[in-house]
């Protein structure tokens, strides 16, 4: 219990408290601004859009070659100010000239696709520029985190998500879809630019540091891909459930009960996204580290308990939510659920302690692997056991993948110590 009080009292010390409440508000925003936009937008117009956005989404993660992802691991090992204002100022120059290759290459293969619906590429080129401004908005909110500034990272994420909501409301109700495509493009850099003048930093100085080498970039292109094969994880039950079932309503009905669960695995990246930093600088401590470990596993251990005997007793008053026939469903919620308790304990927490100890790499690992055995499980579970049979194998992977990043950072942490 004293560990338990403890780990609780050193997270709120850290601004926290903060992260978890401009993450909670933005979420509800989000949720606004696709209502808002529902409303002013279209239909069928909107759903092109969305299609568009959503193969875009998936190319985000490496925007800047993943450089954002090098800049709070490198950062974060930097003794000095100076060194880290350098390395911002590293990443954003290299990043965005990354960013806008991959932006005309998407632009230039995207010509080539026979895109389904009409106006699907002309929307795909445009909301291609949302990779540079969410990238540059990116190391912005992670450079607060490198001053220990959790509070200004909190309140970043908070007003990009109101900004965003004015700006579709705003832009989409005197323009229309175009008008909901430039707030997707224009919020991220708009807060962007609010929020850099707190930095204090000087774009201008030259870098002269010697860790921007070939591991620096190929560190971030892996964060990057890992990212995009995490996603790939998740979407790829309701591929195979469309593809073996042969029923939209199938998808549907994965996609509504998979919500709940799926949206539960904010919390750990919470406490990750406070304490990376932290424990990043420090991972070469011992006895901080056991004891970050033993700390977070116990928080998360008790919160995993509570979240399912929670669910257990009201699965079936949650479920209504969406509707009767989700009743009929109940037993795969659960495993669901059951599931996500393996992320909570495991892989939200050796997952980036591989990525402190530079092995982040071994993160696309273990999804890619994660990924196959996806397939094959679900193309035999799916037609025995239908949408069941996916819950089943999304719940062991996520603990095999949990399991697989904590073995695999005991092993390298001591590796590592000992060279």
């Amino acid at each position: 219990m004293i560990q338990l009080k403890e780990y609780i009292t050193g997270f709120a010390s850290r601004s926290g408290n903060y992260v978890l409440l401009s993450t909670l508000f933005s979420r509800a925003l989000s949720f606004l601004g696709s209502w808002i936009a529902l409303q002013l937008i279209d239909d069928k117009e909107l759903g092109v859009i969305l299609l568009a956005f959503s193969i875009v989404q998936f190319v985000i993660p490496i925007g800047g070659f993943g450089l954002h992802q090098s800049l709070i691991r490198y950062g974060a090992l930097l003794k000095s100010e100076k060194e880290k204002q350098q390395l911002f100022a590293y990443v954003l120059k290299k990043g965005i000239i990354a960013s806008l290759i991959i932006i005309l290459l998407l632009i230039l293969v995207g010509y080539f696709i026979p895109f389904q619906f009409d106006n699907t590429y002309f929307y795909f080129a445009i909301l291609t520029f949302t990779i540079i401004t969410t990238f540059i908005f990116e190391i912005v909110k992670i450079q607060f985190r490198l001053q220990h500034r959790n509070k200004l990272y909190a309140g970043a994420e908070f007003s990009y998500n109101l900004i965003l909501v004015l700006a579709i409301f705003g832009l989409s109700y005197y323009f229309k879809g175009i008008g909901y495509v430039f707030a997707l493009i224009v919020s991220p850099l708009l807060t962007s630019f609010f929020f850099i003048k707190k930095l204090n930093i000087k774009l201008t100085s030259k870098s002269s540091l010697k860790i921007t080498t070939f591991s620096f970039w190929k560190y971030g292109l892996f964060g990057g891909l890992t990212s995009m094969v995490t996603q790939l994880l998740i979407l790829i039950d309701m591929v195979i459930i469309g593809y073996l079932i042969d029923d939209s309503v199938a998808v549907t009905n994965y996609r509504y009960i998979s919500i709940i669960p799926f949206s539960l695995l904010f919390l750990p990246r919470v406490f990750i996204n406070t304490d990376f930093v932290t424990f990043t600088e420090k991972i070469w401590e011992k006895s901080y580290v056991n004891t970050y470990i033993k700390n977070y596993m116990i928080f998360f251990s008790v919160a995993s308990i509570l979240i399912f005997i929670f669910c257990y007793l009201f699965s079936e008053q949650i479920l209504l939510i969406f509707g009767n026939e989700y009743l009929a469903y109940t037993d795969s919620f659960l495993i669901l659920i059951l599931g996500i308790t393996g992320i909570y304990i495991f892989r939200g927490l050796f997952g980036n302690l591989l990525s402190s100890i530079g092995k982040i790499e071994l993160n696309y690992y273990i999804i890619s692997i994660a990924i196959i055995i996806n397939i094959i499980s679900n193309y035999y579970l799916i037609p025995k056991y239908g949408i069941k049979g996916a819950a089943i194998t999304s719940a062991i992977l996520m603990w095999f993948t949990g399991i697989l990043s904590w073995l695999s950072f005991v092993y390298f942490y001591r590796k590592l110590r000992h060279e």
